[in-house]
């Protein structure tokens, strides 16, 4: 019986990550579900999973649940803030820990996690992005056991030999992550000052959250996998490629030295990479459905055009400067995208204000988790000046 800590529980991935746990109660026990400030629908997960503790980052919101739940007698204690966050992930009863708050603030309990020795199904992108080698590093000193979520880094690592000693060492010559490219893929880039946030927010394929479905409409997600399959898999820049496959069922390949190519393929949909990284070195039912390669049709794959896609090449760029430059560029896009969402800019403004911070940028090699933390402020204050300057041109 794996008892799981779920960072991000009334996220996309944290709901498809309760879908696959309840199909074996069995195997699993929920010990703590986490949110920002959805107390209404971890009210319902509470009710159906029981949890020891249930955790909201916002105080009013961990109030009204724990208001809710007086009188129900259910076991679950209500904590509150972001230490909370890291006492449910680093906690002595927890085997795994489902690291899938979205942005910074998932860093910090997900490098607690590791430092416990814990399981950790790592769907938070910007604990790589932000402190690659840090992380890294600690999951080797700490014994613990980092299996990835993204369907991308899933797919790469359902590919690649296991034990992984390295790319030399399993005789792999590329790693190929795939993207769908977006809504606005076929769309004419004279259009791209109109676009509004839920346009952005309709992926094609996938069901995802707001602010990592506009990073999917710029790419700047797959740049945010790129940095971070660079750390997973110990390889350069230069021995990473981003293709593109409107179709969503090849999740990524490896290109090996003799010239084969293994793909991962199935339905686009989280409960894969989530059953097989819960359940990993097994395999478990889920609810997906099987492909139909009798309805699946052609599939095919391109470049990515730097014109629509900018937020890509500055991730690479990034990615490519190293030290404190992939923090930097996390953070510039965190305030950027959350501008667009409320309508301050627009969707072009996202790349522009990342790319003014990034040129700015005199980056240095973090010590430690507070100097990765100091590069994330000091970018959001660079980046709220730029935005102050798309302001005014957009005016």
């Amino acid at each position: 019986m794996q008892r799981i800590t779920i960072l991000g529980s009334t996220g996309s991935i944290g709901v498809s990550t309760l879908d696959v746990l309840s199909g074996h109660p069995d195997r699993y026990q929920v010990f703590a579900l986490a949110a920002q400030s959805s107390d209404a629908k971890l009210l319902e997960q509470v009710e159906r999973f029981h949890p020891r503790y249930a955790v909201l980052c916002e105080p009013a919101a961990a109030e009204r649940l724990r208001s809710s739940l007086q009188g129900r007698g259910l076991p679950t204690e209500v904590l509150c803030g972001a230490e909370a966050l890291v006492e449910v992930a680093s906690a002595a009863e927890v085997d795994t820990v489902v690291a899938a708050v979205v942005g910074a603030a998932g860093l910090a309990p997900t490098l607690a996690a590791v430092t416990h020795g814990k399981r950790v199904l790592l769907a938070n992108k910007e604990s790589l992005v932000m402190a690659g080698r840090l992380f890294m590093d600690a999951v080797r000193r700490h014994n613990a056991q980092l299996l990835p979520v993204d369907s991308e880094h899933n797919a790469i690592f359902q590919c690649l030999p296991q034990p992984f000693a390295g790319m030399s060492s399993a005789g792999v010559r590329r790693l190929i992550l795939t993207g769908s490219g977006g809504p606005f893929r076929d769309l004419p880039l004279s259009a791209f000052g109109s676009i509004t946030p839920d346009q952005a927010c309709a992926h094609p394929n996938w069901s995802m959250g707001r602010k990592i479905s506009v990073d999917s409409a710029t790419m700047m997600n797959k740049g945010l996998e790129f940095i971070e399959a660079c750390w997973l898999f110990d390889a350069q820049p230069e021995q990473l490629e981003v293709v593109l496959h409107p179709q969503s069922i090849v999740h990524s390949m490896v290109e090996f030295l003799d010239g084969s190519v293994l793909a991962q393929m199935g339905q686009p949909d989280m409960r894969t990479p989530i059953a097989h990284c819960l359940a990993w070195p097994e395999r478990i039912k889920n609810r997906v459905p099987s492909l139909n390669f009798f309805q699946l049709g052609s599939l095919s794959f391109g470049a990515p055009d730097p014109e629509r896609y900018p937020c890509l090449d500055l991730a690479i760029a990034a990615m490519r400067s190293g030290g404190t430059a992939p923090a930097a560029l996390n953070a510039a896009n965190e305030i950027a995208v959350a501008e667009f969402l409320t309508g301050r800019i627009s969707f072009p403004q996202i790349a522009i204000t990342v790319d003014r911070v990034m040129q700015g940028w005199n980056g240095w090699e973090p010590r430690d988790l507070d100097c990765v933390i100091e590069a994330d402020l000091r970018a959001r204050a660079m980046a709220a000046d730029a935005l102050v300057a798309c302001r005014r041109v957009a005016l």
